[in-house]
């Protein structure tokens, strides 16, 4: 039987994830080395097998959601979203703390921890494509984008921020991405980006000032000054990382060969980027950035090809967050942007987060099934000059 009668939807996606998978493995079996050292008495088949277990169980997350209609999903973000507020309220008084931040929450009975703004993020684009498709012809009302959009946007925003900052503003522009393609007037998006600036530099201001008056306002006050000074001490991190970056100039020192992953304390994780161009080199490291474009601009051709403005929507939505991520994970590598604590979606070790990135692809896939046919050809458009239908 072939397998193109069980995998359904566009086929670049799916091979896009497989590869990215591949690496992923190869590189988290080399670079979980240190942390083998400290925690397994160097046992780093014990991270390969749970590493390779995570994605093997993500790709039937993936394989199951994209069977469902994506339309389900629309019902459900509205009870995810319920769902999302208390759980980050909780999140940021009970849950497991790490780095003076509550992120995590643990799974009673199994022992699993993930984090509730994965969750909430996820509800909360699905949501807007929501919102948007239903608003359709009362865009052009402010007062009704407001209280129907930005109001759930500002609320999860807002709770996820004190413990995630970069995670709360990567959703917010997200968000406006989507409410973009979703066709809110260019002059509302310019007042949301113009008040979200503002409210920015007077927050910015305060914690400059005061950092103390938030439990991570040091934190972040020393990661801009670290970043900005260019001082090897305090910026540790970068200064490993960029070490093995310039180590894999070309064609990298050759797989399981990285010395860096012996110094960056997030070498499997947050700085996995460094650790795959030190070892495979800077094409390696080109390629890897090529297969995320190719997510999105797939994405963006199932955007103009769906038959439904929900779907549309969805798509891109949830690719944009993905890629988007990966882009910033990939400039604090190279230390263009400050220390953010973002993986590199579905290449990062992880748990939980690959699985939420799963059920996003699948969603996606899910879509890009009534765009292609059963062969993995491309459908029709069903709107001349790929405008999006009405849901």
């Amino acid at each position: 039987m072939k397998l193109t009668n069980y995998i359904k939807g566009d086929r670049v996606i799916w091979m896009v994830v497989f590869l990215l998978t591949i690496i992923s493995v190869l590189v988290v079996y080399s670079s979980s080395n240190a942390l083998a050292q400290k925690s397994k008495g160097g046992n780093t088949e014990y991270f390969l097998i749970k590493h390779g277990l995570i994605c093997l169980m993500g790709f039937v997350i993936m394989y199951l959601v994209h069977k469902f209609n994506y339309k389900l999903f629309s019902r459900l973000s509205q009870v995810g979203l319920i769902i999302s507020i208390p759980l980050l309220l909780f999140t940021l008084l009970k849950g497991v703390s790490a780095g003076e931040a509550n992120r995590w929450l643990e799974i009673p009975g199994i022992g699993l921890t993930f984090q509730t703004s994965d969750f909430a993020k996820l509800a909360l684009i699905v949501f807007v494509a929501r919102m948007l498709t239903i608003k359709q012809d009362k865009l052009d009302d402010f007062k009704v984008i407001l209280k129907s959009i930005l109001l759930p946007v500002g609320i999860i925003c807002a709770l996820i921020f004190p413990a995630n900052f970069s995670t709360a503003a990567l959703l917010f522009f997200t968000c406006l991405l989507i409410m973009f393609v979703g066709r809110v007037p260019l002059k509302f998006i310019g007042a949301i980006v113009g008040a979200g600036l503002l409210v920015g530099i007077l927050f910015g201001t305060v914690i400059y000032v005061k950092p103390d008056i938030m439990r991570r306002g040091a934190t972040w006050k020393a990661r801009i000054e670290n970043f900005t000074s260019g001082d090897s001490q305090s910026n540790y991190q970068s200064e490993q990382a960029k070490i093995a970056i310039a180590r894999g100039y070309g064609f990298g020192v050759g797989p399981g060969n990285s010395t860096q992953r012996n110094f960056l304390p997030q070498a499997a994780s947050d700085f996995i980027y460094a650790i795959i161009i030190e070892e495979y080199g800077s094409l390696m490291g080109l390629s890897l950035l090529f297969l995320y474009l190719i997510l999105f601009f797939r994405s963006i051709r199932i955007l103009r090809k769906a038959e439904k403005t929900f779907g549309g929507l969805l798509a891109v939505g949830l690719s944009f967050s993905l890629v988007f991520q990966a882009m910033v994970n990939m400039a604090v590598a190279v230390n263009l942007f400050p220390v953010t604590g973002q993986p590199l979606p579905l290449v990062s070790m992880g748990g939980t987060s690959i699985w939420f990135t799963s059920i996003s692809v699948g969603i996606i896939l899910s879509v890009s099934r009534e765009v292609y046919d059963n062969d993995g050809k491309e459908g029709i458009e069903t709107e001349k000059g790929g405008e999006l239908a009405t849901a």
